[in-house]
């Protein structure tokens, strides 16, 4: 085996040739990025525009420490490619997110809405037509820190509990709203739906033109939040339906089943040995809300465990789903399977934490680590973008069929790919290797987008 011989060498070369399709999208969004400058005038230094650029085209690439931007210090390609014009510094990154978090905050909602008004977007729409928006908390560990807003989460851990809204089944991110750890998941949220649901609205009066289901857990049963999401129903948008997870509370599930079992109409079902389960519902009546509700109910009783293991008395699981969705087009099963999709998101909290890197966010201040969740949001969705329109045709690297790849998926596949940087007749070339897989999709999403903007 013939060594290799290590040199540098006298041409510039870049391991991330996929920001360039990243620049494209936030040339989409310059119109939004020149209001931030008018709005927010730096003296003289870096522009606040190229603060996020810059921030974004780490996110993008899984690294959220601001430290990771002296890699790119007198990087041409990372300049050229995502339209910066003068790079900050470790510390200028930091400090000015640190002094001006809460303005350029205000601007982040309307750089998400721009960028996915302006694709061609397919959310996923659901089989029965709707479009979900999908709303849940998650834990973030930030243990062992003095964070601001560092805290007890619901899992047992100390750190963050953020908000994340999305749109659709593939998973775009309408918002990503910091939470402290202690907050508990109802609280406030009127807030984020004053941002969130009118712009799902928008988006599905521009895309698909469904109407929109809001999925959300037993955290958010609230009939202050149900009224909340129905004042939202207005004439000229999309319908707006509910779906959230009722929380029994108090409830006395023992003696519910004794009333049940007495109850000759009583319908079970016998899944298997051992378990037995019966669904009913309830007409439901929230002060402040017009149209007719429901409340889908499902008890199981089990004797006999899924290990089969016989149980010394029976254990009995009462479940509860609060609807708007009517019952002609929706039975009991059907609104159950529509919740149980709601799971979906877990994966898409799972991407944040894990493929963007931020499980532990990087500042120790709670407005620069909301506005680098906010970031988080706009970055994930510029991945899944590139995404949908890459990595799902016949000239994708190859891959297990799919309807949507998962964001480290499309670093892997699109963002990481080594590029030579070529200047010639006042051109600029961006070469891929000639056993690039990966070419033929990247030069076609690149004509695309080039096409678009």
């Amino acid at each position: 085996m013939r060594p290799f011989i290590v040199k540098q060498l006298d041409y510039d070369l870049t391991p991330v040739a996929g920001l360039a399709l990243v620049g494209h999208h936030l040339n989409r969004l310059a119109p939004v990025f020149k209001q931030l400058d008018d709005a927010l005038p730096v003296r003289n230094g870096v522009a606040n525009s190229d603060i996020l650029r810059s921030y974004l085209g780490l996110l993008v690439q899984g690294k959220s420490d601001f430290d990771a931007i002296e890699n790119f210090r007198g990087d041409a390609f990372f300049k050229q490619a995502l339209g910066i014009k003068l790079l900050p510094s470790s510390p200028t990154l930091r400090q000015r997110m640190d002094a001006r978090a809460d303005e350029l905050f205000d601007f982040l909602p309307t750089l998400i809405e721009t960028l996915l008004y302006g694709a061609r977007v397919d959310y996923g729409v659901l089989p029965c037509g709707w479009l979900a928006l999908d709303v849940d908390t998650f834990a973030m560990n930030n243990g062992g820190t003095a964070k601001d807003g560092v805290g007890r989460t619901y899992t047992g851990v100390d750190g963050y509990c953020p908000l994340a809204a999305y749109l659709g089944s593939h998973g775009f991110c309408l918002e990503l709203a910091l939470r402290p750890g202690v907050q508990h998941s109802a609280s406030e949220t009127q807030f984020n739906f004053e941002r969130v649901i009118p712009m799902a609205q928008r988006l599905s009066a521009a895309g698909p033109k469904a109407p929109i289901l809001a999925r959300l857990d037993s955290g958010f049963d609230s009939a202050a939040l149900m009224r909340e999401i129905e004042s939202y129903n207005r004439a000229g948008v999309p319908q707006l339906d509910w779906l959230i997870k009722w929380n029994p509370r108090t409830t006395n599930v023992a003696a519910l089943a004794e009333r049940l079992e007495a109850d000759a109409t009583t319908l079970w079902e016998h899944p298997r040995a051992g378990k037995r389960v019966t669904l009913w519902e309830q007409a439901l009546e929230i002060e402040g809300i017009e149209r007719p509700l429901r409340r889908v109910l499902r008890l199981t009783e089990r004797t006999i465990d899924a290990q089969g293991q016989l149980l010394i008395e029976p254990k009995l699981t009462l479940d509860g789903w609060t609807t708007s969705l009517s019952a002609k087009q929706f039975d009991g099963k059907a609104i159950i399977a529509l919740y149980a999709d709601h799971g979906t998101h877990e994966q898409f909290h799972s991407e944040f934490k894990t493929d963007l890197d931020l499980e532990r966010l990087p500042s120790g201040k709670f407005s620069t680590n909301y506005l680098v969740c906010e970031l988080a949001a706009l970055a994930m969705n510029i991945l899944r973008l590139m995404g949908q329109a890459g990595l799902l045709g016949s000239d994708a690297p190859v891959r297990h069929a799919a309807k949507r790849r998962r964001i480290k998926t499309v670093m892997q596949e699109l963002i990481y790919r080594a590029g030579r940087l070529i200047e010639h007749g006042r051109r600029i070339i961006l070469g891929l290797g000639a056993n690039d897989r990966a070419a033929k999709a990247f030069q076609r999403l690149h004509g695309e987008l080039l096409t678009s903007c």
